[in-house]
C-alpha cells in the first residue's frame, strides 16, 4: 500500500478526504464459485477513516464501504470510489499506426 496520502477531490459529507492507498487483493462473493479480484481503496477525512472496496466482475461492478463509507449506497460509493483514485504516473497506452 503506498504511504503517501494525497489530497482528494470535494465529496458530499466528507472534510478534506485523502487516498492513503490502493491495495489489490483476492476476493469470493456468494453469487460466484470462483476468487475474483478486488480493489481496496483506504480513505482517511476529518469524519473519520473508512474503506471503499471495488469487485469487478464479468456481469458488474459492485462496491462495499467500510468506516466511514458504511451505508452509502452503490451510487455514492461508485462516485467517491472513482474521485478518490490515485491518477496514474504512467502515460495512456497507445498503440502506435504503422504504414
Amino acid at each position: 500500500m503506498a504511504e503517501e496520502s494525497r489530497p482528494g477531490p470535494s465529496i458530499p459529507g466528507l472534510t478534506n478526504p485523502r487516498s492513503l492507498g490502493l491495495q489489490r487483493f483476492p476476493i469470493r462473493t456468494r453469487e460466484s464459485g470462483a476468487t475474483l479480484s478486488a480493489w481496496r481503496l483506504a480513505v482517511a477525512c476529518e469524519e473519520g477513516e473508512g474503506v471503499l472496496v471495488c469487485i469487478d466482475s464479468v456481469d458488474e461492478t459492485l462496491y462495499r464501504g467500510e468506516g466511514i463509507f458504511l451505508g452509502w449506497d452503490q451510487e455514492r460509493l461508485a462516485a467517491a470510489y472513482r474521485a478518490l483514485q490515485f491518477p496514474s504516473d504512467e502515460p495512456p497506452f497507445e498503440i502506435s499506426q504503422l504504414g
